[in-house]
């Protein structure tokens, strides 16, 4: 039904043990997922093989070693043997409700991409998967002490073979990739799903010191800038906001528009400008989402 995919750091330290924590909750999800993981940083070969998952060790990547977007999503549909894909970052846990939301729009025949704001939580020591209530620990968790991401935090990507091709040669892991990869899938036609409501993404928090200039390389470093040159226009930066569907216990529900996102895509898509013009007029704008 679905293969995972990602670009492990190196399996040092703290790292080491977060990312081991996310690759095995991916192994123990309900729909079982094909697992790729891509890069030959220190430690993934072995952790590929402990936890029996495929090890891909080239990928294109930048002057400074970060991997390019375009090589990964590319190799990643042409090595899947499924129709549905997922990007996630390594420091990412899924839990019940992600292989739940995966059924659910699995069944849509339609091309589509889905993805969700993160929550962030500090874990600092291997999670015991053993004990019957690791989930319910970590939901508890996540309750009291997670704080939930802004719009555009967003680390995971479910999203149909064919999205991931013709894609820019931008650096992970920089800022701006994630969002331009959503204006991307709507530039292609896509459904682009909302999932915050129905899936709790736990990022576990960590420093920066596996990158020569800490936070500061992710968002003002020199593959940012150049990440910012190759997105192009402004409007080329979508978050959850700009999702055309929420995923409800129901099922896929259409976003109410609010005035600036249409705009915003009319901007984007002056083709579709008079179809936006004419939902403006005739749709009602609420300030809370999603609808019943």
């Amino acid at each position: 039904m679905l293969t995972i995919f990602a670009t492990p750091k190196a399996f040092r330290g703290h790292i080491n043990v977060i990312q081991r924590n996310a690759i095995k909750s991916w192994s123990l999800l309900p729909i079982k997922p094909e697992i790729i993981l891509f890069g030959d940083d220190q430690g993934a070969a072995e952790v590929a093989r402990e936890f029996g998952l495929r090890h891909i060790p080239k990928v294109a990547r930048s002057d400074s070693g970060a991997p390019l977007v375009h090589d990964l999503f590319a190799q990643a549909e042409q090595l899947s043997q499924n129709n549905l894909l997922c990007y996630l970052n390594g420091d990412i846990l899924l839990l019940s409700d992600f292989s739940s939301a995966v059924e659910r729009i699995a069944r849509e025949p339609h091309s589509l991409l889905m993805v969700g704001q993160r929550m962030d939580v500090d874990i600092t020591e291997p999670i015991h998967f053993s004990h019957p209530d690791w989930e319910q620990n970590l939901r508890r968790q996540a309750g009291t002490t997670g704080k939930l991401r802004p719009p555009n935090a967003i680390d995971y990507f479910v999203f149909t073979k064919g999205l991931g091709s013709d894609l820019l040669p931008l650096a992970l892991g920089r800022r701006g990739w994630d969002n331009w990869f959503l204006w991307h899938a709507r530039s292609k036609k896509a459904a682009v799903i909302d999932a915050s409501r129905e899936v709790l993404a736990l990022h576990q928090n960590h420093d920066y010191s596996h990158l020569p200039d800490g936070s500061k390389g992710v968002f003002t470093g020199p593959e940012a800038q150049r990440n910012r040159e190759l997105i192009g226009e402004w409007y080329h930066l979508h978050t959850t906001e700009d999702a055309t569907h929420r995923l409800t216990p129901q099922g896929l529900s259409r976003s109410y528009l609010h005035p600036w996102l249409v705009i915003k895509r009319a901007w984007s898509h002056p083709r579709g400008m008079a179809l936006l013009i004419i939902k403006l007029l005739s749709r009602p704008f609420r300030s809370d989402s999603p609808p019943a």
